[in-house]
């Protein structure tokens, strides 16, 4: 029975205090707190386990990021000085969820009772690498000694913990890919002689730590280190930077190799408290009141090959970097699968440090993963809506007498990446702001990438226009594929890009004040889950 209470408030909401979403935190319950303002303004302040789920989005993501429709949902999030949580727990609602609730006072109530707030994003795992650090005394070596075994042809090898995009990006010179889940696997293939150094990057601090730490904790003989504050502090030493790597740890494991790597894996895994449960027994965590979240830790290309039922692909390092968005329902069960009995235990074993309830899904027949091809996202479909083709939205455009607004519902990122020529950008949430910015039109055409959130937003602006509003068949990608023109940049935003937090690692081209201080911030973090109290970890 939990013990959030719930206070009458608007009509259609009951409210909840920020003290009790603290206990229910505290005491392992089930609750999903959940910001629904655009990226940016979470990331600048919001409590240790909300989950950001923008109200532009909430059809799109809740279903498979809520499985649960009688979950507590406890809703807070305020733009400009309106408050979006009634909108949200509204959408919520008609969603089929029956325990919405709104954050009582919102999030000023939350800091005026005294409640912590965090910058930036994913840092419930942010935060939980520093106090690994900090319990374990995790090797580190700084970015002018890893410069100077490169230089002097040392026996190193270093792998860069990161998303394959993220390595390309930018990477340490001679690094190699090898994705958190993956090190333990396949790093005896990369450094078979034990005394060869072993040393694992990332763009900050995080996935170096758990990597390096992941490393020890499963025995690997080597010398093992991560580099200090990684591509960041290898920028700020004033060292370059490779940019288009390609180097992948190789695809094949020897029997040798990943029976050690087993070993390593289930022995962590079982002190963190991992439990073990067969597929055919798997159905009996699904107990009423109980979330539970099914993820196969393997990459992308071995999950679209074949995966089971029911699972969704989270590639184990990612999983435990971005906790908070995969599975946003703290207190949940977790579930773990991959094909080798290692990728999922050692997830699982950091799982399991961060307070969470992990079972490892014991070895199954090829046979059984019986599903290919990626996992299509859950959703409702959106109201009927009018469409036009590109053929006719290019006359109209043609015809430059103003009649047709073309409205661009995708992110920003993409919106000046590539977009119809003459398009605004909107973020949907934000729509009746966009529209005084735009000149009104006698019909707006609404695209994103697929239209598919475009056809949600049709119903919004059928609300605040009597125009005419039409969706692009296809979406830009349609537009694309039809060859005709495009433009690039900012050129017409009729809403601010709040919609993507700007990290200070994801470049080299941030000012070197912002990287020294994303650094100054996750040293902090260890006090601020001290002044929080909500955080559950506990490092074996």
């Amino acid at each position: 029975m939990s013990t959030v209470p719930a206070t009458p408030a608007a009509p259609a909401f009951p409210t909840v205090s920020p003290e009790a979403v603290r206990n229910a935190l505290r005491n392992r319950e089930e609750i999903a707190l959940i910001d629904v303002r655009e990226e940016d303004p979470f990331a600048q302040a919001h409590p240790l386990w909300a989950a950001n789920f923008p109200l532009s989005r909430l059809e799109l993501d809740a279903w498979a990021r809520i499985p649960r429709r009688d979950t507590l949902v406890v809703v807070y999030g305020e733009h400009a000085g309106t408050d979006l949580a009634p909108r949200a727990a509204a959408v919520l609602q008609g969603l089929g969820y029956t325990r919405v609730h709104l954050l009582e006072g919102g999030l000023r109530a939350w800091i005026d009772g005294g409640g912590e707030v965090f910058r930036d994003v994913n840092v419930p795992s942010k935060s939980f690498g520093e106090v690994v650090e900090a319990a374990r005394h995790t090797p580190s070596l700084a970015a002018e000694e890893v410069q100077a075994l490169i230089d002097s042809r040392a026996d190193v090898v270093i792998v860069d913990a990161r998303r394959f995009d993220e390595y390309q990006t930018m990477s340490i010179p001679t690094a190699t890919s090898v994705p958190g889940a993956e090190l333990v696997l396949r790093v005896r293939e990369l450094a078979p002689d034990p005394r060869t150094r072993v040393i694992v990057n990332c763009a900050g601090r995080t996935r170096s730590i758990i990597g390096t730490q992941s490393l020890v904790n499963a025995g690997i003989p080597n010398p093992v280190a991560a580099l200090r504050n990684g591509t960041i502090g290898w920028t700020l030493a004033g060292q370059q930077l490779d940019h288009g790597a390609s180097r992948r740890a190789p695809a094949a494991v020897s029997d040798a190799n990943r029976d050690s790597a087993r070993r390593g894996a289930r022995e962590i895994a079982d002190r963190a408290g991992v439990r073990r449960i067969a597929l055919a027994q798997l159905d009996t965590l699904q107990a009423p009141g109980r979330t539970v979240y099914r993820f196969d830790v393997r990459t992308p290309e071995e999950f679209a090959d074949g995966h089971l039922p029911g699972f969704a692909n989270a590639p184990g390092g990612q999983l435990v970097q971005e906790t908070d968005h995969s599975a946003p329902v703290r207190g949940a069960r977790i579930v773990l699968a991959d094909d080798d009995d290692v990728r999922a235990g050692m997830t699982g074993s950091w799982l399991a440090q961060m307070g969470w309830e992990v079972w490892v899904l014991e070895p199954v027949a090829a046979s059984a993963r019986s599903e290919t091809g990626a996992v299509s996202a859950q959703g409702p479909a959106p109201a009927p809506v009018a469409s036009v083709g590109t053929a006719q939205l290019a006359a109209w455009l043609d015809a430059g007498d103003g009649s047709t607004a073309v409205l661009d519902f995708t992110t920003s990122a993409n919106y000046v990446k590539r977009h119809i020529p003459g398009a605004y950008f909107v973020i949907r949430a934000q729509l009746a702001d966009a529209l005084a910015r735009i000149p009104r039109p006698r019909r707006y055409v609404l695209t994103c990438g697929t239209s598919l959130l475009a056809r949600f937003a049709a119903a919004d602006l059928r609300r605040l226009t009597d125009a005419e509003v039409l969706v692009l068949e296809g979406g830009t990608q349609a537009w694309i594929g039809a060859g005709l023109p495009l433009e690039s940049g900012e050129t017409r935003l009729a809403s601010d890009r709040t919609d993507r937090y700007r990290r200070p690692y994801e470049g080299t081209d941030n000012p070197r004040e912002a990287m020294q201080g994303y650094l100054d911030w996750e040293f902090g973090l260890i006090a601020q889950l001290e002044r929080d109290g909500t955080h559950g970890f506990r490092v074996v």
